[in-house]
């Protein structure tokens, strides 16, 4: 649909781009980015016609931009600019009426019913039909971006020009703009050529992405590819990590800020830091844990200050477990949303703890073990506290470090063989919570064989040895 080769040119002042070349396919959702001043704005002129090009072509439906005459590139492509000013006080429906002028015929440009029901419908998609009898000067700045959309829209271009269509837009109309979007360009084939500043919008919605700087090309590929870690470190000048959204196969940026305001000075987690009660043991930090958890909250991976191990009755009802616990967790000081809790029914003065160092890594580890119910499984719960900076393989590592090391010692204590193992180590009620302080220099590992993974292994088998021991010493079934 669009074909830009060797594009090259700028203003009076001297070239912005400098050769120029890519392609968009019918029916395409296509983002541009780039840092302030790499020369996406220029490029979208030129793709519009609205600014010449020094050297190189473009076309549009493999016919030469220069081709079209202005009444033909009108119905062949709609322009949205990042800003755009109302000199006169025209009504919302009058503006988005103006739309319809390069499909009109005749001297007189007669009004159709055909060009009546294309303005209704693209005021409705664009949640301005309320608006219609208002004055554009009375609009704010998001409600005048959709008049100027509708506008654009009620052209029926085959090509959609916009430069940062969410400029102005409330968060839940950056979504149902972009929504509508991607859905035009898959049932309508219409071609979307996009500015975007905010490259995780850009990442979530479109099909290619071409990064620019300095008027250049440096990558046109997939979000994946595009948006890697290194690359926009390099070309925006600013520290992100890439993670993936958590519903769909998209990477999503994330800013590193100096500060967040959770740093602490260096602090070591031990015992020193443990409060134990009859009916809890707590552990609050100075500062968050990035956390990896199946707590029953605190759940999943996030950052929390507060560690609450609960002991509850042999007969307690777990029907509304969560609820519950978080009722529990605001009665006695502790905010859920900061908080990885678990429950068991073993006695507190049970758990096994010791704080464990091997040069300079550290780890904390509370272990409490033993049966709720006679004919339940075994309930194994786990704290690992690690003093230091870990990677995410590093975390997940340690997971199946801390989990080979509790499963040995089940065998060992047990005699249970490899096949049961799994269910011997009690899977279907067991807790681990594992948390680094994410300070000092970076672990990249925790297997078995590298000095953290030796640490834990050695500490978990350690203490979920005693804690089972101590169980069985304080009651026997």
């Amino acid at each position: 649909m669009i074909t830009v080769n060797g594009l090259t040119g700028g203003y009076a002042g001297g070239e912005v781009l400098k050769g120029i070349s890519f392609q968009v396919g019918h029916g395409e959702l296509f983002g541009i980015l780039g840092p302030n001043g790499s020369g996406k704005t220029t490029l979208l002129k030129m793709i519009s016609g609205a600014l010449e090009f020094r050297k190189g072509a473009i076309e549009l439906d493999s016919r030469p931009l220069t081709q079209y005459s202005p009444k033909q590139l009108a119905r062949m492509m709609a322009v949205l600019p990042q800003h755009s000013d109302q000199a006169f006080p025209y009504r919302v429906k009058e503006t988005v009426s103006l739309g319809r002028y390069a499909h009109q015929k005749g001297w007189f440009h007669s009004w159709s019913e055909e060009d009546e029901q294309i303005v209704l419908k693209v005021m409705e998609q664009t949640g301005i039909t309320h608006l219609q009898e208002k004055s554009i000067v009375e609009l704010s700045g998001g409600e005048r971006q959709r008049v100027y959309l509708a506008q654009a829209l009620a052209q029926q271009p085959r090509i959609l020009l916009l430069d940062e269509p969410t400029n102005h837009l409330d968060l839940s109309f950056q979504k149902e703009l972009l929504d509508l979007l991607k859905k035009w360009a898959a049932e309508e084939e219409l071609t979307v050529v996009s500015i975007f500043h905010d490259l995780n919008l850009a990442s979530l919605y479109c099909d290619r992405l071409l990064l620019m700087e300095n008027g250049e090309v440096l990558i046109v590929d997939t979000p994946a590819e595009v948006l890697k870690e290194e690359r926009i470190k390099a070309v925006y000048k600013t520290k992100v990590k890439n993670h993936p959204h958590p519903e769909i196969a998209r990477p999503q940026l994330l800013l590193v800020p100096k500060s967040d305001g959770n740093q602490a000075a260096n602090f070591q987690i031990d015992a020193s830091y443990l409060d134990i009660g009859s009916d809890r043991i707590a552990l609050k930090t100075p500062a968050k844990l990035r956390t990896m958890s199946s707590g029953i909250t605190g759940a999943g991976i996030g950052w929390h200050n507060s560690f609450v191990h609960r002991v509850v009755p042999m007969d307690y009802d777990c029907s509304d477990h969560k609820a519950e616990m978080a009722e529990f967790l605001q009665a006695n000081g502790f905010l859920p949303s900061e908080t990885v809790a678990m429950m068991t029914a073993v006695p507190a003065e049970s758990v096994a703890h010791r704080f464990f160092k091997n040069g300079e890594v550290s780890i904390f580890i509370m272990v409490s073990a033993g049966n709720t119910h006679r004919e339940s499984p075994r309930n194994i719960n786990t704290w690992l506290f690690i003093n230091g900076r870990i990677s995410e393989e590093a975390f997940i590592q340690s997971a199946m470090t801390a989990a080979e090391a509790k499963i040995r010692v089940i065998q060992e204590l047990q005699g249970s063989s490899t096949s049961d193992a799994g269910q011997s180590a009690g899977i279907s009620t067991d807790s681990i919570c594992i948390a680094a302080t994410q300070q000092g220099e970076l672990i990249a590992y925790a297997g078995t064989a590298s000095p953290l993974g030796k640490l834990i292994s050695d500490g978990i088998y350690s203490c979920t040895k005693q804690a089972i021991l101590n169980y069985r010493a304080g009651k026997t079934l």
